[in-house]
């Protein structure tokens, strides 16, 4: 055929396109408008992903594809069609056929998704039978496929488990099995790694990248981390304030933002290999969300004080026991923390980095007495604070204060925030009400806030302001040192930013040393001045941050490291070597007895377990 009589290619049509979607919430008897008129086109077999912080509407607009916003208080206009065919306005019935059939969704949190009192392989049936006429032999063998196709190991004996049976990672691998029943053109995906360890997100990321090509599906894929929108995402729509503010290649969206949102988005987001040669700590440089302007990376230059720990742990030993049987026997136990021995220094931060089950906030628990530990030694200025009286423990007790993950959990929500903060002050005896309250001032100021809020309840507070009161109720007691619980995990990528500079302002300011628990080796990167890794229990690297980032050498860092999303849009076709094993477990049988371990040290102040 001669190039003149080709047939022209006819264009591809959108699988979803959404036209001056506008979505307002009943508030008061008033309607509301939170989405401002978003327009935008996923195409067969296309990624795009849908950006912003908490409050820009992105998990909005995806309940609003699959109608699942409340008919009574939410109202929704403007058009949404998948595959030509128009969803606002379609009855609820024709909805539920469309929805698990031409489009699925996977959600967040896969344990509030999944019923606990159904096994996996019952809610998997219940799901393919919804939309597809077989016979039971044939759903059972359905479920099967589906559970190896999202490489979950021994599927056929893993249908008969409970979802609470499962880690975190292989529950959302059991959402994605699920939503893939009927074989979807669309999969929505919201904030679908957001609670996962970062390893177990790299699989998940994996996967769905594989189920992508092997189903031929296109995702919107919904979240707030720009590393793993650079790695999954062809087109991005950044969203602020209901609003869609910049949209374009992902690559473009990367190295020539328009909007000055995007800029400050990007800006905030810590990127690994980005304090290569940087002898110091790091503040972020935060850019402001209407102008674009940004304030400068000042290192935090401080020097540590090596003379002495101010806090040091030797063979610290922390045991659950696991019970069973008719009489509640023991039966062995958890392996919590074993043997882990360091020391913290005035002025440092120390890093506790590894996946959900390690032991890192078991030890911050343990030095706070929270839990309680059965061998070894909690120095704090030379006394130990395991085996001491509770009456001096309360008074050894202003020497450490420790900050929460979850800020709304930790504060009492009958609690104004001015009793909150003087509530410690006062039960020390440290002084008067008067006194007290004058303090309560001077912390709100130190972390940003204003004073008059004090009056206020938690509930009144964004989760970064919350976050900054836990601080400074930490601070009331004048601690020396600060334990930072995952206490950045839950923040949006800005506030991260900005918490993670108070926390370093604070350290400079009043001398604070910092044993910082964290999953998030991005932020440990530039925060710390020295990490240490743990596995099952026990640290098998410790090392000063510089020389643990450039040459890890225990396998188990290397695949920490690894794992790391990198906001880089070149990484969009790449796949790790990730092991898709669960994690191992660390319960052990009554008369089991923990190896002997022995370290060697391959640069000053770099240990390694050997193996």
């Amino acid at each position: 055929m001669s190039a003149s009589t080709q047939r022209p290619e006819i264009p591809m049509t959108p699988v979803l396109s959404l036209r001056d979607l506008r979505v307002a919430f009943s508030v008061d008897g008033d309607w509301r408008e939170v989405l401002h008129g978003i327009s935008l086109d996923v195409m067969p077999g296309e990624t795009v992903a849908i950006v912003g912080e908490s409050g820009s509407g992105k998990s909005v607009t995806s309940l609003s594809i699959m109608g699942l916003l409340p008919k009574t208080s939410a109202r929704v206009s403007g058009s949404i069609t998948l595959n030509g065919r128009e969803l606002v306005g379609l009855p609820q019935t024709q909805m539920q056929k469309l929805r698990g059939g031409d489009m699925a969704m996977i959600f967040q949190e896969p344990m509030t998704s999944l019923n606990p009192v159904f096994t996996v392989g019952q809610q998997l049936a219940e799901a393919i039978s919804a939309h597809r006429k077989l016979s039971a032999a044939e759903i059972r063998a359905e479920a099967i496929r589906l559970l190896e196709k999202v490489r979950i190991p021994n599927a056929e004996a893993r249908l008969k488990a409970y979802p609470h049976e499962f880690s975190g990672g292989m529950r959302q691998r059991v959402m994605i099995a699920m939503a893939l029943a009927s074989k979807p053109k669309l999969l929505i995906a919201d904030e679908p790694t957001t609670a996962l360890d970062v390893t177990i997100q790299g699989q998940i990321l994996d996967l769905i990248k594989t189920l992508q090509e092997e189903e031929g599906m296109s995702v919107l894929f919904i979240t707030h981390d720009m590393g793993v929108v650079a790695e999954v995402a062809d087109r991005t729509i950044v969203m602020f304030r209901g609003d869609a503010v910049e949209s374009g290649p992902t690559a473009q969206i990367f190295t020539q933002q328009q909007h000055p949102y995007t800029r400050a988005l990007l800006a905030a987001v810590p990127s690994m290999g980005a304090m290569e040669g940087q002898a110091h700590p790091l503040r972020f440089g935060i850019v402001d969300k209407e102008t674009g302007l940004a304030s400068p990376e000042v290192p935090l230059d401080t020097p540590v004080d090596t003379s002495a720990p101010i806090l040091s742990l030797r063979n610290l030993v922390t045991r659950f026991d696991v019970k069973g049987g008719w009489l509640g026997r023991k039966t062995g136990a958890v392996h919590a923390v074993e043997n882990v021995s360091f020391d913290l220094f005035p002025r440092e931060t120390l890093s506790l980095v590894g996946e959900s089950g390690c032991g890192k906030s078991t030890i911050g628990r343990s030095i706070m007495r929270l839990t309680d530990s059965i061998a070894g030694e909690i120095l704090i200025d030379g006394e130990d604070m395991r085996t001491m009286p509770k009456s001096r423990l309360n008074s050894l007790r202003r020497q450490a204060q420790m900050i929460f993950q979850d800020p709304f959990a930790s504060l009492n929500p009958r609690m104004t925030i001015a009793e909150a903060l003087t509530e410690p002050f006062l039960t020390h005896k440290m002084g008067s009400r008067a006194e007290a309250r004058a303090k309560a001032e001077h912390l709100m100021e130190q972390v940003g806030l204003s004073p008059a809020m004090l009056s206020r309840f938690p509930h009144e507070f964004s989760g970064g302001q919350r976050q900054r009161i836990s601080i400074a109720r930490a601070l009331v007691l004048d601690p020396k040192i600060i334990i930072a619980d995952e206490s950045v995990s839950a923040l949006d990528v800005s506030i991260k930013a900005q918490v993670v500079n108070l926390l370093m302002d604070l350290q400079d300011r009043l001398g604070l040393s910092y044993l910082f628990i964290s999953h998030d080796m991005a932020v440990v990167e530039r925060v710390s001045h020295r990490v240490a890794v743990m596995y099952l229990g026990e640290i098998v690297e410790i090392a000063p941050r510089e020389a643990l980032f450039a040459n890890p050498q225990h396998a188990y860092t290397k695949k920490l490291i690894a794992a790391v999303p990198v906001p880089d849009p070149a990484r969009r076709g790449l796949r790790r070597a990730i092991s898709n094993d669960e994690i191992k477990s660390p319960i052990r049988a009554v008369d089991y007895v923990p190896p002997k371990r022995h370290y060697r040290e391959v640069g000053a102040g770099h240990f390694v377990m050997e193996a």
